[in-house]
């Protein structure tokens, strides 16, 4: 703990500190110990309360300055304060590591439960400034952690785009701050999930479309919560997680007034009781899978030359790889060691030029799609038909007879990867995007396609991140879902895992068996129930076969869309409104006194 003056103007302590007793500024308990001034902040503001005596004289003389003196700059500030939560900030970013190992390639889920409930304990009681400030020293090791598999681009882009999403999460920590204070200790729980709740909804949006990775819901892809998903969606998953949390946090808070109150209360187990029979409601969803009819696929996994930025090879090399794979295959089927599929899935850029550009390139795909004899869906990248400079990332259903029909275009191409948003200035600024050459052009419509007997959903790569694209092709019709990826650059780097347990949550939340096709691995067959069936070794050159159901039902997921998300957003967005508001009419009280 600091000494000196600052130790005079430590705020107030959360968790256990928390809870002694103190005066009361409205209906919030401020604590003797409390009344933090940052940086010339006035003692109270944002509910956290004031002192007393020779304490609050003490503080006002740390943090005001004398007659004469400069007020310090906002740089300096940020690091009194910094200083000042060195230990709180500590632990934060702890508890933000912990939150990294509940996802793949570590997958400890239960570390998602003590990650949440130890973020609502540092922020309980502190001011809007401080929950900040925790919120982004959890967020910016949580996020170093998760996304370590983008320092194959560079480890400046790791640090980038995790201060970016840490943000987020310093606006949840004031959030988090000002709803502990709000009155009915008992709904604290539930302010704290809404706050999640709304916390994913932003980062899903913006910018640029949004990065919904780290989502609470993707660490717990086979946790009792899962099945969730089948009512309201990865949201749910994320709310049933952080209410525990929560609800956890209460607890540990409710146990040590009780311990210090010399005695223990039946009250001390409410909080407990709300955490297990949410854990046990996820047991209670039933998980639709009976299917009319079935259809026999195969998953063919080609390969690539190496992993990294530079995964391509030589040109021809990826289509070449798929094509004897497929023709592997097709002398297989014709000794009788596998029985023929009805269709046949290649990845997302299974095909590294563009077929109607490259003769070549027609002709080994057409070559292999005759000596199989079934519908292939093909990955490939195509230019644009009517804008020159742009590349469309399409699967494109391929028949033996007729040749290429119908196809999907990616809809939601990834920012800095597949295109480069301001490319003019930013390209002069940061060289390394010069090797993005073409901006990948989006989709308009969702992924439906006729492959065969098979009415499959067409999803690729990321966009199975994103809720309403997988949710619109469902609706739209889709009776599987395929997920054709190329994770060829993140190989070996834990996102192939991260990118996996999304295909197993939106099986569930769909009531769909999913197929995840990718050029290097990890390819998978995941069944409605969100078991994996199968999966491949990554940068290895294999088939799958399967014979996957094909449902028509839809979950009550598929139907509330995104209702339930908006409206816990909404809930959690109020709450906080309700705690400024709240604040602000015990200072006005007091100061009528």
């Amino acid at each position: 703990m600091p000494s000196g003056s600052d130790t005079t103007a430590e705020t107030a302590p959360t968790g256990p500190d928390a809870d002694r007793p103190g005066r009361r500024t409205g209906s919030a308990v401020t604590p003797p110990t409390g009344g933090a001034v940052e940086g010339g902040e006035t003692p109270g503001e944002g509910g956290a309360g004031g002192e007393s005596g020779t304490a609050a004289a003490a503080a006002a003389t740390a943090s005001e300055p004398s007659t004469g003196e400069r007020r310090p700059g906002r740089l300096r500030r940020l690091g009194l304060l910094a200083r000042r939560e060195a230990r709180r900030s500590a632990l934060a970013a702890v508890s933000g590591l912990a939150l990294g190992l509940a996802f793949p390639p570590f997958g400890v889920w239960p570390l998602s439960l003590v990650a949440v409930a130890a973020l609502a304990l540092l922020t309980h009681g502190r001011t809007a400034r401080q929950g900040a400030w925790t919120g982004f020293a959890f967020g910016v090791p949580f996020f170093l952690l998760l996304l370590k598999w983008l320092s194959v681009v560079g480890w400046d882009a790791v640090i980038g785009l995790s201060i970016i999403q840490a943000a987020f999460l310093a606006l949840m920590g004031t959030g988090l701050a000002l709803v502990s204070r709000l009155p009915v200790p008992a709904l604290w729980p539930l302010w704290t999930a809404c706050l999640w709740i709304a916390e994913e909804w932003a980062r899903d949006r913006v910018p640029f479309g949004g990065f919904p990775w780290g989502r609470l819901a993707f660490a717990n892809t086979g946790s009792p919560y899962t099945p969730l998903a089948a009512l309201g969606g990865a949201p749910l998953v994320t709310f049933g997680v952080a209410v525990t949390g929560g609800a956890l946090a209460s607890a540990a808070l409710v146990l040590w007034r009780l311990k210090r109150a010399g005695g223990l209360s039946p009250r001390g187990a409410l909080p407990a009781a709300v955490a297990a029979a949410v854990t046990a409601a996820g047991f209670a969803v039933p998980i639709p899978t009976a299917a009319a009819d079935s259809v026999d696929i195969a998953v063919v996994q080609g390969n690539v030359q190496q992993p990294g930025m530079d995964f391509l090879g030589r040109p021809m090399m990826i289509l070449d790889n798929h094509v004897k794979a497929t023709l592997n295959l097709a002398k297989d089927v014709k000794a009788g060691r596998i029985a023929k599929p009805d269709l046949v899935i290649w990845p997302e850029n299974a095909s590294d030029l563009d077929p109607f550009q490259y003769r070549e390139a027609y002709a080994r795909i057409d070559e292999a799609v005759k000596a199989i004899g079934v519908p292939v869906l093909v990955g490939a990248l195509v230019d644009h038909p009517t804008k020159q400079g742009y590349v469309e990332n399409q699967g494109i259903v391929w028949d033996p007879k007729s040749g290429p029909g119908a196809s999907y275009t990616k809809q939601h191409p990834v920012p800095f990867g597949e295109y480069v948003p301001f490319r003019q200035e930013l390209s002069k600024i940061i060289t390394r995007l010069q090797r993005v050459p073409r901006d990948f052009y989006p989709g308009d419509h969702t992924g439906v396609l006729k492959v065969g007997p098979a009415q499959l959903g067409d999803v690729i790569c990321f966009e199975v991140a994103y809720d309403e694209i997988v949710r619109d092709t469902v609706n739209a019709g889709a009776r599987a879902i395929v997920v054709q990826t190329n994770n060829a650059t993140y190989g070996r780097s834990g996102q192939p895992e991260q990118q996996l347990v999304m295909s197993k949550l939106r099986a569930i939340e769909h009531g769909r068996p999913v197929i995840t096709a990718a050029t290097s691995g990890i390819s998978a067959v995941v069944s409605p129930d969100g078991t994996i069936e199968q999966r491949t070794k990554e940068f290895t050159q294999d088939v799958l076969t399967a014979r996957i159901p094909l449902r028509d039902g839809k979950t009550l997921a598929d139907r509330v869309g995104a209702i339930p998300e908006w409206v816990l957003a909404m809930v959690g967005v109020l709450s906080c409104a309700a705690a400024i508001t709240i604040g602000r009419r015990g200072r006005t009280d007091e100061k009528g006194q």
